[in-house]
């Protein structure tokens, strides 16, 4: 069980005159001469990872939480003994990482465990709306190198030999084994001159004049014309979630600021605090 569910579970009970059972659950995992490390320890430690460590197996992630515990365990007690934890430096900066704290409790209260699901799909429609039409073809080709050899296949393609049968026949490119099938494409993914022959076409035809690029000679057909889907909601509901929580994150902020007021003395400092949060 995290610390602060802990704390929260003694005040409450403190509160009703309620005696509470032993924590079984916070379960002793270590000892450090007379200094103790709990599972709470633990879970702290864990969160507190180097990124790189993060991504390790969670039972190796556990190793490594434990013994970045037991190292300061191991240092804590000896510099509390040299009254490190009396200087200036150590409480501006104990003053710092408490406040840092408090922010990242009341974000998770405000913000993280609040975001409802009907929140994230209500902003994923809103998303979706305002995604701008982009047409996508459907497209085959047969590459070959040289003019003659493409006009060629459209010679037979005018007699009516079946495209994709010429591709795995005639084409040059690594994809003639699908007939020459590229998928749907939207503008800005192909070469310009294959592009603009491409979308040029009607679904249905292909190009009557071989279309030269850096790549050679293509013959291309277009099977069919879209509007492209929108991705899945399951696809992005993460970065819509993280969406959803920016916004009320960043209006929390501004409702904390009009009501406590922000004044910055050093002008260069307010200047780009000021552009910063205009961008933003």
């Amino acid at each position: 069980m995290p610390r602060y569910n802990i704390l929260a579970s003694l005040t409450f009970a403190a509160l009703l005159g309620v005696a509470l059972p032993a924590l079984a659950e916070d379960k002793l995992i270590a000892k450090v001469g007379d200094l103790e490390i709990h599972q709470s320890d633990l879970d702290v430690a864990i969160t507190n990872l180097d990124p790189q460590l993060a991504q390790l197996p969670d039972e190796q992630k556990r190793v490594a939480a434990l013994s970045g515990a037991i190292d300061v365990k191991l240092f804590a007690k000896d510099a509390a003994a040299e009254k490190l934890d009396q200087t200036d430096d150590f409480k501006a900066r104990m003053k710092y990482i408490t406040e840092r704290e408090l922010h990242g409790a009341y974000f998770k209260k405000h913000v993280i465990d609040v975001v409802t699901p009907e929140e994230i799909k209500a902003r994923y429609e809103k998303e979706i709306a305002a995604l701008p039409k982009e047409e996508e073809v459907h497209a085959r080709h047969i590459l070959v190198k040289t003019e003659e050899e493409a006009k060629a296949i459209i010679a037979e393609l005018d007699a009516g030999k079946d495209f994709a049968a010429l591709a795995k026949e005639k084409s040059t490119d690594p994809n003639k084994d699908d007939g020459g099938d590229l998928g749907y494409f939207g503008k800005g993914r192909m070469v310009k001159e294959f592009e603009a022959a491409a979308f040029a076409l009607e679904k249905g035809t292909y190009t009557k004049t071989p279309v030269k690029t850096d790549f050679g000679w293509h013959v291309i057909k277009v099977e069919d014309k879209r509007i492209a889907p929108p991705p899945a909601f399951e696809q992005v509901q993460p970065q819509i979630r993280n969406l959803v929580m920016r916004d009320k994150y960043l209006e929390l902020l501004a409702k904390a600021r009009e009501a406590q007021g922000v004044e910055i003395v050093d002008e260069t400092l307010r200047k780009g605090y000021e552009e910063a949060n205009k961008k933003q």
